[in-house]
């Protein structure tokens, strides 16, 4: 938390933050556009906070994409304004959250853990149709070649899939795309969002970035936002412990 406040203390940072809030997933040469700094110098701010766990960077071809990370920001806000004005501060965040999203074309979410595993554990994880069910209650079913099909699969022997969709990118172990449909939304791409898995290695730990964007609407969005984090909960578990949570963590009551 130290991290957090020092990196919102300057004024520029708090700059760059509002320009990701306002349009997501923007480029170094984007973001220093709007701001009347050097190149090298807001690289500098940007360090000071992707290392605060502020800005989240995805690699999407040759670029490098910037996006904000809001769970710290979530953290302050439970801790030190939501236990004070918690039913009119929700009340207002909602409504200026719907306000917001309604300019926007489709709504995304990204999610940042750190394990303490490695690139090829963390994408065998992803990857295992076995480990999968053990912490996600569902088999990632697919040889995750460019092009294949996937399918998430119920682990109580019916055979049902709930979520289909091809394998876009798939480089091992570092990053893999994937489309999101329902079964019966498969033909449909309109309807169809799209989950990226960035896997990056710091010495003895991981950096598992999901972004999971063309959502269909904000239920869509809010259900993902729940599911992801207990998803990759349950799979830094499995990976650090050997064993899964006890209790499923998207069972806990209180969403």
């Amino acid at each position: 938390m130290d991290k957090v406040f020092k990196a919102l203390a300057d004024g520029t940072r708090r700059r760059l933050l509002d320009r990701l809030h306002e349009e997501n997933g923007q480029t170094l040469g984007e973001l220093c556009a709007r701001i009347d700094m050097a190149r090298q110098s807001v690289t500098q701010h940007l360090a000071v906070l992707e290392a605060a766990n502020l800005v989240a960077t995805v690699r999407r071809g040759r670029k490098r994409l910037h996006y904000l990370n809001p769970v710290p920001l979530h953290e302050i806000q439970e801790r030190w304004i939501d236990k004070f004005e918690r039913p009119r501060l929700r009340a207002l965040g909602d409504l200026k959250r719907r306000a917001e999203e309604a300019m926007t074309d489709r709504p995304s979410f990204v999610y940042v853990t750190y394990i303490a595993s490695t690139p090829e554990k963390v994408w065998e994880a992803l990857t295992d149709a076995d480990l999968t069910a053990a912490y996600w209650g569902r088999r990632n079913v697919s040889d995750w070649q460019r092009g294949s099909r996937w399918e998430h699969v119920r682990t109580d022997g019916s055979g049902v899939a709930d979520v289909v969709g091809t394998v876009v990118e798939s480089e091992p172990p570092t990053r893999m795309v994937t489309t999101w449909a329902s079964p019966e939304n498969e033909g449909q791409e309109d309807k169809h969002s799209r989950v990226t898995y960035d896997i990056r290695q710091h010495e003895d730990i991981v950096r598992l970035t999901v972004t999971h964007e063309d959502l269909n609407d904000e239920g869509e969005r809010s259900d993902v936002s729940y599911g992801w984090p207990a998803v990759l909960s349950s799979l830094k578990s499995l990976l650090e412990t050997g064993t899964t949570m006890p209790q499923a963590p998207w069972d806990v009551p209180g969403r």
